[in-house]
């Protein structure tokens, strides 16, 4: 599946998503691709240290084999680390149910639990991973799927806002595939293991203090 028909999925498998509440005027819009609206998107799901000195923002896929072989490495560096803020782009440009899932999690996020939902989805291992089978390991997880589903509704002008903005800005960046990864000024096109995670983000540091 090309990122030129994400649009045409987003109307095919989630139609009944397309229409909610107006955008709040502070809100950046879906066309926002600015390096503030990359790295400080107030929609975007944060974890790690807000303060820390250093930012990865991650563009995934929960279809994406690679995204989840390297999920636990990213993790093991920002806990090991401390002083890392992470930021996750769902950017569901695989199949059908990769948008599914990106909006599950998303809603998940309005009863604090989009950590839950990602990572129950994040661990089913394999690609082309069905729908059905992603919300069965969300509801595994302790989510509410009541709450869910009705999240889903309230918010859906917003959550599918965030998705177009997170496509807007990963053609920006030109990425073409999960998973892709800013480390500070770095762009990586790869998974990485835990090592080749603390290597660039020691880069990405050592960069910074030379400005």
């Amino acid at each position: 599946m090309s990122r030129r028909t994400l649009a045409q999925i987003f109307a095919i498998a989630g139609a009944r998503y397309l229409i909610g509440p107006a955008r709040a005027a502070d809100e950046p819009t879906e066309a926002d691709v600015s390096r503030e609206a990359i790295l400080h998107d107030p929609a975007a799901p944060t974890t790690g240290n807000p303060k820390g000195d250093l930012t990865i923002v991650v563009f995934f896929d929960y279809n994406c084999p690679y995204c989840k072989q390297s999920e636990p490495e990213l993790q093991r560096l920002v806990k090991t680390d401390g002083k890392i803020r992470l930021v996750y782009k769902d950017w569901p440009i695989l199949t059908e149910a990769s948008i599914k899932g990106a909006q599950w999690a998303l809603a998940a996020k309005y009863q604090d639990r989009y950590d839950d939902a990602h990572f129950a989805m994040m661990g089913i291992p394999g690609p082309k991973i069905p729908a059905e089978r992603m919300r069965e390991a969300i509801a595994k997880s302790g989510v509410d799927m009541d709450r869910l589903d009705a999240d889903l509704q309230t918010h859906a002008g917003e959550i599918t806002t965030l998705l177009r903005r997170n496509l807007a800005q990963a053609d920006s960046l030109g990425l073409m595939g999960t998973p892709a990864y800013i480390v500070g000024q770095y762009r990586v096109t790869s998974a990485l293991n835990y090592e080749g995670f603390k290597r660039v983000a020691a880069d990405a540091r050592a960069r910074a203090a030379k400005k």
